[in-house]
């Protein structure tokens, strides 16, 4: 079957989807010539022992023309977001650094720090690392540039007082209406240029700042703005002398060795070294050129900044890039394999580190691959399942005495927690204190989803778990019953022994307390256990805190609301000022004291 359709491929530009014997997608690659590239992996050409190991597992493959090999680029990133295949490359760096995140699009906006990237249309600078402390740069920022360090919402018609940091000349206060947006915008935009590696405006600024404040006899504050040129020159330190000061670049080399992979970026803006990232790599990419272009198209579309260049340690199609990013990114970037120079010498500084990321971590790969893959595989065959378990999920019900009823359903993929793809439920039907018919509503609300519309939203599951013994297994399986549900293996884990329940047998299969497929399997339960306690919790304290503002006059149902969306929690409205509860819509200075003074009342109450 397979050699049929391998004589019957076209030449043309496009996307290849390989598939096991399940139908799980494993791989998703793009191509110039469609007859050509696959063919690759069937026929003559010297293989990896990772690219041996997927050819093993296609069962099948189909393909989508596009017009160009720009098109195609762009399809197989989208395929293998919603795919995540096995064998592709996902991002999955060694430590998780910080980055300063800034919303271009607020009147006034502000910078914040962050370890996860959004694709939410606002700017990252980073990754902060080697030395260069992220709250230190943004405290350089607020100071230097008087940005403001708050989030209350600016812009109505409301204006509140000026607080301290705009007395110690940290902020403008635009939430007084004291600075025009032009003015601030100003002040942002020079921020971003310093962020970008121009820092002598900075310099200037802090010296002039600090001068002034000495001869104003502020020695407290002109001490604070000495110690932040102390920080901007322990900023400066990070610059390699050799280096264009004007170079701003991303510099990506890819090490192999043939089983496991490691990619390494290193950071250059202004010509100063601001950071770098490892990542450990599962691929099945034919050559270094194809592992390389398929991290850049993973690594940029997840909303890091683009630099002027991105500097590769290896071959790759640096026109097709640079055309990729400049049709579908709107980015004008320069894609450059040096071969001389200092450019040259980065490559060769991201080329070790990457190899000295792979050679001191092999074998942590290796223990996480024994407690993920590797633990998936063994329990296919250890419970005699009908498909390897690449999606699993499980389910956990938790309520008080039969009240704030919630379900809980985690999600892992190939082993490893999948936390974008958890689900909450709260229970509508039961009533009274009935885990058996919460189970029921939930899984077959999720399994209703099987078929439509929703089914790439949640995917089907090649496992279900379920949090209890041989009673929770049995009320579920009722539902599969009743929905027809095929081709999902159901199993559960009871608590107290650890005994693991199947369909096919009365009795329990008992692991090793030390297997890794027992260990995989109470990682996956204890998840859903703490992420349904942790839903009930907020359920109870949004009821709570709603019960506790009903005895506040004048507050009524809107206002609840709205202040319930707006501090989360008890704590939250007990820590916050009157001028904050004031941004609230709705609340104004006699009400805003009223509530500060309630809440007030409670903390003395609790204290005596």
């Amino acid at each position: 079957m397979l050699e049929d359709k391998l004589r019957l491929l076209p030449e043309n530009p496009g996307v290849y989807i390989m598939s096991d014997k399940d139908g799980t997608v494993i791989y998703v690659g793009k191509a110039k010539n469609l007859k050509n590239r696959v063919r690759q992996y069937f026929f003559n050409s010297v293989k990896t022992d990772k690219v041996m190991a997927m050819v093993e597992n296609v069962a099948d493959f189909r393909y989508i023309i596009t017009k160009s090999e720009i098109d195609a680029l762009s399809l197989e990133n989208n395929l293998i977001k919603k795919y995540k295949p096995k064998y592709n490359i996902l991002l999955k760096d060694d430590k998780t650094y910080p980055y300063l995140r800034v919303n271009l699009k607020e009147d006034f906006p502000t910078f914040t720090v962050t370890r996860r990237l959004k694709k939410d249309g606002s700017k990252y600078f980073g990754p902060f690392m080697g030395g260069v402390s992220v709250k230190e740069v943004l405290e350089l920022l607020q100071t230097t540039f008087s940005i403001r360090p708050c989030h209350i919402a600016v812009g109505g018609e409301k204006k509140l007082k000026p607080c301290l940091n705009y007395h110690i000349k940290r902020c403008l206060a635009p939430c007084a209406g004291l600075v025009s947006k032009e003015e601030y915008r100003a002040n942002v935009e020079k921020a971003l240029d310093f962020l970008n590696g121009n820092d002598r405006e900075t310099e200037k600024i802090l010296r002039e700042k600090m001068e002034i404040a000495a001869e104003k006899q502020e020695f407290e504050l002109a001490m604070s703005y000495r110690n932040k040129l102390k920080g901007l020159e322990k900023i400066w330190l990070k610059r390699i002398t050799s280096l264009n000061s004007f170079l701003s670049a991303d510099i990506i080399a890819y090490e192999t060795d043939n089983i496991h992979s490691a990619i390494s970026v290193l950071v250059v803006r202004g010509g100063r070294m601001s950071g770098g990232k490892n990542f450990a790599v599962t691929d099945a990419a034919l050559s270094e050129a194809e592992a390389l272009g398929e991290f850049m198209m993973r690594y940029y579309k997840q909303g890091v900044s683009l630099p002027a260049e991105i500097l590769l340690a290896g071959e790759a199609d640096t026109a097709l890039f640079e055309k990729y990013f400049r049709e579908k990114l709107g980015a004008s970037v320069s894609v450059l394999v040096p071969k001389q120079g200092v450019r040259k010498q980065l490559c060769d500084m991201a080329a070790l580190n990457a190899k000295d990321y792979l050679s001191k971590n092999i074998e942590k790969i290796r223990h996480k691959e024994d407690m993920t893959v590797s633990a998936c595989k063994r329990l296919q065959r250890v419970l005699n399942l009908s498909h390897y378990p690449h999606r699993m999920e499980c389910y956990d019900i938790s309520h008080i005495s039969g009240v704030d009823k919630v379900g809980s359903m985690t999600v892992f993929t190939d082993g490893e927690a999948d936390r974008s793809q958890y689900r909450r439920f709260k229970i509508r039907t039961v009533e009274g204190n009935n885990d058996f018919a919460c189970l029921q509503e939930v899984l077959k609300r999720r399994l209703q989803k099987l078929g439509t519309g929703e089914e790439e939203r949640f995917p089907k599951p090649d496992l279900i778990i379920i949090d209890g013994g041989k009673g929770q297994l049995s009320s579920v399986k009722e539902i599969f019953d009743e929905m027809h549900v095929e081709a999902i293996d159901l199993i559960s884990l009871a608590k107290r022994e650890e005994e693991i329940f199947t369909l096919f047998s009365h009795e329990p299969v008992v692991l090793e307390k030390s297997d890794y497929c027992l260990r995989m399997l109470q990682r996956i339960r204890d998840e859903a256990h703490r992420f349904a306690i942790t839903f009930n919790r907020d359920l109870r304290n949004k009821r709570t805190l709603s019960s506790l503002l009903s005895e506040i006059p004048g507050v009524g149902k809107v206002r609840r609301q709205l202040l319930m969306e707006k501090f989360k929690d008890i704590s939250g409205i007990m820590a916050a000022s009157e001028d904050e509860l004031k941004t609230v819509e709705g609340i104004g200075d006699k009400q805003a004291r009223e509530i500060w003074e309630f809440f007030h009342k409670k903390i003395e109450e609790e204290q005596r």
